[in-house]
């Protein structure tokens, strides 16, 4: 973060979906540095959480796949916060127990299927951006990242199947880089990028871990430790592109 603002701003950070996993694991190191003032952290349910306590964390309830919810939001940010540093957007859907499974061929494809993952994947990191583009105005450095995967990538498509979660990962992907291109007309210094967590152990990845290579079924918290390198490393040149947990470019 741009440490020559005047520290008379506060620093705000938010972090989406962080009420489990990736997300999750975000805010706990993030909560380790000091150089922001103010981290939202954002989830649907707050019910059950051990986070740590700070003053500068709070915890705000959202669906952001609801229009309504979003509103909300915005305005809980609007009176607590003057503007955002850093936004990091973990929340995806790729199945749930008993309901929509990855497809493993064509007959399994479905509008329903479809339509809910292009939402919640695709839907919300675009529209959490517009939600809080009042708080990233202004000609500085501000980073917007969000999370994708490899399986979203077209170039990276050897093996077939998952059509949903990959074509609404894309479909995010090029959401994003879209808004890229237009922050950076606003704002010289602005950084959105698209982020790939490598197979990480968390319930969203949990059905589907049996095939995984030794060494690279990743804990939460090394990711988070990944991830949070590669967006302190970016530059605004950064600005659009599509980043592993290693730092190495994704093929769209």
């Amino acid at each position: 973060m741009d440490s020559s603002r005047p520290q008379s701003v506060a620093k705000g950070v938010l972090v989406a979906g962080a009420s489990r996993g990736i997300g999750r694991a975000l805010v706990e190191e993030l909560l380790q540095r000091t150089d922001f003032d103010r981290l939202f952290a954002v989830a649907r349910d707050w019910d059950d959480h051990t986070l740590p306590v700070d003053p500068r964390l709070q915890l705000i309830s959202a669906d952001l796949s609801d229009d309504a919810s979003r509103g909300r939001l915005a305005e809980t940010l609007a009176q607590n916060c003057e503007q955002l540093d850093l936004v990091i957007n973990t929340v995806g859907f790729l199945h749930e127990p008993g309901g929509q499974q990855p497809e493993k061929n064509l007959r399994q494809v479905s509008m329903e299927a479809l339509q809910r993952s292009f939402a919640i994947n695709a839907g919300v990191p675009i529209l959490l951006a517009q939600a809080v583009m009042p708080l990233l105005r202004g000609n500085r450095h501000c980073v917007f990242a969000s999370l994708s995967a490899r399986v979203g990538s077209i170039g990276d498509n050897r093996l077939g199947g998952w059509y949903a979660y990959r074509a609404s990962k894309a479909a995010q992907n090029m959401l994003m880089r879209t808004f890229a291109i237009e922050w950076q007309r606003l704002n010289r210094q602005s950084i959105c990028v698209l982020l790939h967590p490598g197979t990480t152990d968390t319930d969203l990845s949990a059905p589907f871990q049996t095939n995984v290579p030794e060494g690279k079924l990743f804990d939460a918290q090394f990711v988070a430790e990944r991830l949070l390198e590669v967006i302190d490393a970016r530059t605004p040149a950064d600005s659009g592109n599509f980043y592993a947990w290693d730092g190495q470019l994704v093929p769209w």
